[in-house]
């Protein structure tokens, strides 16, 4: 890589040992039931099939499609859903992957929704997470790395649907 306005975070051997713990933990925990991960668009797409293949059972995907940020930078605060699942979620374990966890205010808004579709559990995987960025509490079960408040793009992290190609998580700068 060789873009001044991006600084590798998270190297891409770092994500791939880290996505196959998770998925190891993930093994361990569900021995039995129906497991579907729910991948949210666009930002988790390249995580939730890298931890698919590491989880080491049977597992069904579905994608839902949530805004909170349209083009910026920052989240708007308003949650809307631009794609639904396509299948029931009753009765079975739920895991959101989402790429990254900041405010909470998109998935606090998610676990309430799909609640009410009455499935067995719900939990989150997040590749990553920013706490210090909280605004709602929620509680991430299969976390990949904690980072501080910086922009980052890759793995399928964009910036106005740019960088979600790179293959390290990478800080871009201001002046982007």
């Amino acid at each position: 890589m060789n873009n001044p306005q991006l600084r590798v975070l998270i190297a891409d051997a770092d994500i791939d040992k880290r996505v196959a713990e998770l998925g190891a933990q993930i093994t361990k925990d569900y021995k039995e039931g129906d497991l579907i991960l729910i991948g949210i668009l666009k930002g988790a797409f390249i995580f939730v099939a890298d931890l698919a293949r590491a989880i080491h059972r049977p597992v069904r995907m579905d994608f839902m499609g949530i805004s909170s940020y349209g083009k910026g930078k920052t989240s708007s605060g308003e949650v809307k859903v631009t794609k639904d699942l396509d299948t029931s979620i009753e009765g079975a374990n739920v895991i959101i992957v989402e790429d990254i966890v900041d405010t909470g205010v998109t998935l606090s808004y998610l676990i309430g929704l799909l609640h009410n579709r009455k499935p067995r559990s719900i939990r989150i995987a997040a590749l990553l997470d920013k706490p210090d960025r909280r605004l709602r509490p929620v509680q991430v079960s299969y976390t990949g790395f904690t980072i501080p408040d910086e922009f980052v793009v890759g793995y399928g992290l964009d910036f106005s649907e740019n960088y979600r190609g790179l293959k390290d998580i990478c800080v871009l700068s201001e002046s982007e």
